[in-house]
């Protein structure tokens, strides 16, 4: 005889049966007739994880978007698309919900909307502003004793901090671009680090706008101290990372989960 899924065995329990089931009933029911052969230590867990996920009416965020069942207001479950044959008259209970995934969308949406607004406010503050708020975004993220220079006194740079990596502490230097639209090219960067070169392990380059291709590529040479270059979207997910100049909110997203307290013992 040909193995069935559990899928299948559940189907086959509630097509024999002809009404819905509760779990603990549609799981007696695949074992007393051996539609599956269970391998593990709680085999009713496993029907109910595989009903929960793949049924209509219930949603929590590792559902399945594949619905081979519904759940009905009385805590049993039917197939998907076929009448009830007890002529149950059926709830959706969370039919007037916004639907998992149209939250995570909205979510998506306003962060999307919120970072393009918290860029546009710093790439109109003020430069010296920018380069202490740089460094600031520095020492949260872990960096020691940074300070912005003036450029007369330190061949062009912005500021320097240290970074404790293991056992060794290494020398960064940082410069610092709020501009608004202009791309920061290659030639940039190269005098950056041209600036810092047998003096500082490492750069860091902010900008409130983008990097070109060409700087990019640059970035990173063999024999050249490394720079790092953190763009407009680099600097607010750094923000967001570490909560920095924002805020971040706890909305309590509450799920289905009432078949539970619904299925018969």
């Amino acid at each position: 005889m040909e193995k069935k899924t559990i899928k299948e065995a559940i189907f086959e329990v509630l097509i024999s049966q002809n009404k819905p089931l509760n779990i603990k009933e549609i799981y007696l029911q695949i074992v007393e007739n051996q539609l599956y052969d269970f391998k593990a230590e709680n085999p009713e867990h496993i029907v109910r994880t595989l009903l929960r996920r793949h049924s209509e009416n219930i949603s929590f965020p590792s559902a399945s978007k594949s619905k081979y069942f519904t759940f009905l207001n009385n805590g049993t479950f039917w197939v998907k698309d076929k009448p009830n044959p007890i002529q149950q008259k059926v709830k959706v209970l969370s039919k007037e919900l916004l639907p998992y995934d149209e939250i995570i969308d909205l979510q998506k949406k306003y962060n999307a909307i919120f970072k393009k607004n918290i860029l546009k406010q710093l790439s109109k503050i003020d430069f010296e502003d920018f380069e202490e708020f740089c460094r600031q975004l520095l020492q949260v993220y872990g960096f020691k004793n940074v300070k912005v220079t003036r450029k007369t006194k330190d061949g062009g740079i912005d500021g320097f901090g240290e970074l404790k990596i293991g056992i060794a502490t290494m020398i960064v230097a940082f410069e610092c671009k709020r501009w608004a639209k202009n791309t920061v090219g290659r030639p940039k960067v190269s005098q950056f680090r041209g600036d810092i070169q047998g003096k500082y392990q490492q750069g860091i380059f902010f900008t409130t706008s983008k990097f070109s291709k060409e700087a990019k590529d640059s970035s990173l040479q063999v024999g050249a101290v490394p720079i790092i270059l953190i763009d407009g979207n680099g600097i607010v997910d750094l923000m967001m990372e570490k909560e920095f100049g924002v805020e971040k909110i706890e909305l309590p997203i509450y799920t289905n989960a009432l078949d539970l307290i619904l299925q018969k013992e």
